[in-house]
């Protein structure tokens, strides 16, 4: 029965063996960390490309509900435009009604924060302004303007339209 007890009982693996599992165990702890791991790294991939995505669409958005804000406030404009083409072109009232409607885009724009840039006497900076001709003119200094063409135009520091200036000298 001795003999049998023996041969019942497991027997013990030798040391190398219980090292090798040791090993075996670190091996499948680092393969399921590395597996957790890369699963976080895609799902921080994913989740950085789906922000990306909605932030564009928000833009978008943003910049849709901008344009149709400025084209609101633009409208009574063009209703007064097709008022004025309707009526008779040689009366003081269509000259009248004329200036009424610059005046209420000058003041559309003075609210939107729209600045006129150049005026003649101004120094001419290319950053603001486009010269499209050159004159020469002793009453006035070097790089002066000494005509605007077309006006120019700004908000904050950028330019929406350079204005086209004739230079003096």
């Amino acid at each position: 029965m001795a003999e049998e007890k023996k041969i019942n009982e497991p027997q013990e693996k030798p040391k190398a063996e219980k090292k090798k599992t040791k090993k075996d165990l670190e091996i499948e702890a680092l393969k399921k960390e590395l597996e957790e791991k890369n699963d976080l790294l895609l799902r921080t991939a994913a989740e950085f490309d789906n922000f990306k995505k909605r932030t564009e669409r928000e833009k978008l958005t943003v910049a849709e509900f901008a344009k149709a804000g400025l084209i609101k406030q633009l409208l009574p404009i063009l209703d007064n435009i097709d008022r004025a083409s309707a009526s008779e072109k040689d009366t003081p009232d269509y000259i009248k009604g004329i200036e009424m409607i610059v005046k209420q885009f000058e003041a559309i724009a003075d609210n939107l924060g729209v600045v006129e840039i150049a005026k003649a006497g101004d120094e001419f900076n290319p950053e603001l302004h486009e010269a499209v001709m050159h004159v020469e003119d002793e009453t006035l200094g070097e790089n002066v303007i000494a005509e605007v063409l077309q006006k120019g135009y700004k908000i904050g520091d950028t330019v929406i339209r350079a204005a086209m200036v004739k230079v003096a000298n």
